[in-house]
């Protein structure tokens, strides 16, 4: 190797510590595919449940019981997040031991803050609007307030995150826009979207 291939090797090496210690890069791919298809799953059996089959399809009034259909309803979503987060963790861990990088650092830190303070934030607005009855706008509210905090969250992860969430505050406005659709628009924007990304980021930066 001559002194100019070894200077570029060294530069190249000191670019990725840079990039490693102010980026956490450890975020897998597949944890957002199987994110969506969860995402998917749960779609499905809130829209067999509380959807009717004849002809009032994402009807604004489409819940025959809204007391227990909205239970159900969060129940699915608790049991996707749960799902979902564990899912995001064992692959997160498993890519980070591959790579030889700790799991937890100041990277790691920034980017649970950035994340969690839009997301605690729209978690609180769905809970007030369904405290207050207004079932349609949760669905909406959450693909927006989520696509906020994948933007603040950007900053300290990969950069492709934030198209992710400019896609999701834009399916997030036309589900306020098309009121009654947002079971719809939530499978496209936590299903959908979700598996395109996952697919994406695997095949750019794990493979």
């Amino acid at each position: 190797m001559n002194s100019k291939d070894q200077y570029l090797s060294e530069i190249s090496e000191i670019k990725n510590m840079m990039e490693r210690s102010s980026r956490f890069i450890s975020l897998s791919g597949l944890s957002g595919v199987f994110a969506g298809v969860y995402a998917l799953v749960g779609a499905w059996l809130v829209f067999d449940r509380m959807y009717t089959s004849d002809g009032m399809l994402y009807s604004r009034s489409y819940a025959h019981s809204y007391t227990s259909d909205v239970q159900f309803m969060l129940i699915v979503a608790g049991l996707v997040l749960f799902l979902a987060l564990s899912t995001g963790i064992f692959f997160t861990t498993r890519k980070a031991k591959i790579q030889g990088l700790k799991i937890w650092d100041h990277t790691t830190k920034r980017l649970l803050i950035n994340l969690l303070i839009p997301l605690g934030t729209g978690g609180m607005v769905c809970v007030i609007l369904l405290n207050n009855g207004y079932y349609t706008m949760v669905a909406p509210s959450t693909l927006v307030f989520y696509g906020l905090s994948l933007i603040n969250a950007s900053h300290h992860t990969f950069k492709d995150i934030r198209y992710l969430g400019l896609t999701e505050i834009v399916i997030g406005l036309l589900a306020f826009v098309y009121v009654g659709y947002g079971l719809l628009f939530w499978a496209i924007g936590f299903g959908i979207l979700h598996i395109l990304y996952g697919t994406v980021m695997y095949f750019k930066y794990e493979r």
